[in-house]
């Protein structure tokens, strides 16, 4: 080729590779830029405004400002930044990358991720923070991030994350890995972790923690790994927990053991319901997308598309729901799903207790009613026995008075005394007894309220003009608790 051609060829390939905008010491190929182990201090410029990767790893760019970019990069979907020292982020700093959708920052010197660090990257779905020296995770860091779908802050020193992120599902809808792994977490939430899907459970990686060990924590586990759960089966060796009192570190599924804690077998919940309930049960899978689903109930009926016999019905999200309780519906439920990788049979037990929630308290309080009204009832007759006023009618005349036998043979808390009909005798007039009488009468009385045989009875008074009917049983009736008698 001649010179003048070569010359020419070279000054058009200087030409063009100056039109494209390549910054130095940077390999552009199409619309990836690489610029890695390129020894900079700070993003190069200028950045073409087509670049879809940014590969900026293995550098010393400390500081990532608000300005980094100097316009708005609509294209760009990744940003490799790991391996650079970085020890500052700027809220702003996504602010003119709308679209990205992979963030690298893994291997820097983070130590925070402050408020609303990554709320200006709706559209992101994996970012790594890994290999970071981050304590402190504020909750609305992660804030406006609904396409997340992997999240890496392992090795860290996260002594506590904001789980309610996870809990209600609408902070971080798409969520389907979670690696806390080789962190600084002490304790877990056990009732928390449990009640979280278990397509989600299946990407929590917690190994390598400095977990303390307690049957709780055995119990999460066991379950996890009985349902085959990715974070148990592909770390299990690293499922580790600390002791007490010496902090050696064992593993978690051996806390089963006797020479362990000794914890009991781990079992699933059992559903419990009461007769004319409705519930629903839910097909807990791990796999998300889900191609094929079907029920089958404990007499042995399919239920394959959405809409059932009336009392079992099959909904749009996969659970079953079950109207108007009966005793024949517990029993153990099948949901087998089918998936692109791999099926999954999960089993939901219900039981169905023979009486309806609100029958037992109904009993009591028909006992309890029938309790207060006895108490009652015996009140009100120690009221009238014992504290109702004695309205004595006087007559008068003479009234026979009672023969020895009767007053011998008699109780004092007899209420009738004998009397005897071939010998009656008159009795003086009633006269209101005093305190001194009472005693008199009281001394002449023998044990057990009886006279004494040897006693001088009082002399029987003459009859009066006016002769007093002769005393019958109901007239002798008288409280033994009133100084005063009734007499009728």
């Amino acid at each position: 080729m001649p010179a003048g051609a070569r010359s020419a060829l070279g000054h058009k390939g200087s030409t063009s590779r100056a039109a494209a905008g390549c910054p130095p010491r940077c390999v552009c190929a199409s619309n990836i830029l690489s610029c890695s182990q390129a020894v900079l201090s700070g993003v190069p410029a200028p950045l073409p405004r087509f670049t879809a990767v940014l590969d900026l790893s293995h550098n010393n760019v400390s500081r990532l400002r608000a300005d980094w970019a100097p316009g708005r990069l609509a294209h760009l979907h990744s940003l490799l930044l790991s391996h650079n020292g970085l020890t500052f982020v700027s809220t702003e700093a996504f602010a003119h990358v709308p679209h990205l959708r992979h963030l690298d920052l893994s291997s820097n010197r983070l130590r925070a991720l402050d408020e609303n660090l990554f709320s200006d990257l709706a559209e992101l779905e994996v970012l790594l923070l890994y290999n970071n020296e981050i304590a402190a995770v504020d909750r609305t860091a992660f804030e406006n991030l609904a396409r997340l779908r992997k999240l890496y802050l392992s090795q860290n020193h996260i002594a506590r994350f904001p789980l309610e992120l996870l809990k209600d599902g609408s902070r971080l809808p798409q969520l389907a890995l979670l690696d806390l792994s080789a962190n600084r977490l002490k304790s877990l939430p056990v009732a928390e972790l449990q009640a979280l899907p278990a397509w989600l459970r299946d990407g929590l990686y917690l190994h390598a923690n400095p977990l303390a060990c307690d049957c709780p924590l055995y119990e999460l586990f066991a379950r996890w790994h009985r349902r085959q759960l990715s974070a148990v089966l592909d770390f299990q060796e690293e499922l580790r927990c600390l002791l007490p009192p010496s902090k050696k570190p064992v593993d978690i599924l051996s806390l089963g053991s006797p020479g362990l804690l000794n914890c009991s077998e781990a079992k699933e919940a059992v559903l419990e319901a009461h007769l004319g309930d409705t519930v629903t049960l839910g097909c807990d899978t791990r796999l998300r997308a889900v191609s094929a689903r079907e029920w089958v109930t404990p007499a042995g009926e399919r239920l394959l598309e959405e809409g059932g016999n009336g009392s079992a019905a099959l909904l749009a999200n996969g659970s079953l729901r079950l109207r108007a309780l009966r005793p024949e519906d517990g029993g153990t439920y099948a949901c087998s799903v089918a998936g692109a990788v791999l099926n999954e049979t999960l089993y939901v037990e219900l039981l169905v207790h023979n009486f309806t929630l609100h029958g037992p308290h109904d009993t009591l309080n028909t006992a309890y009613t029938t309790l207060v009204g006895c108490i009652l009832s015996v009140v009100l007759v120690l009221i009238y026995l014992y504290l109702t006023p004695c309205r004595c009618c006087c007559r008068a005349g003479d009234k026979p008075a009672a023969p020895h036998d009767d007053s011998i043979n008699s109780s004092m808390l007899s209420a009738t005394p004998n009397h005897n009909a071939e010998a009656p005798a008159p009795k003086e007039p009633f006269r209101p007894r005093s305190a001194s009488s009472v005693a008199a009468a009281a001394a002449a009385r023998g044990q057990n309220g009886k006279f004494k045989a040897g006693g001088t009875p009082e002399p029987a008074p003459k009859e009066g003009a006016k002769a007093q009917r002769k005393m019958s049983d109901p007239d002798s009736v008288s409280s033994v608790f009133s100084d005063t008698p009734i007499v009728v």
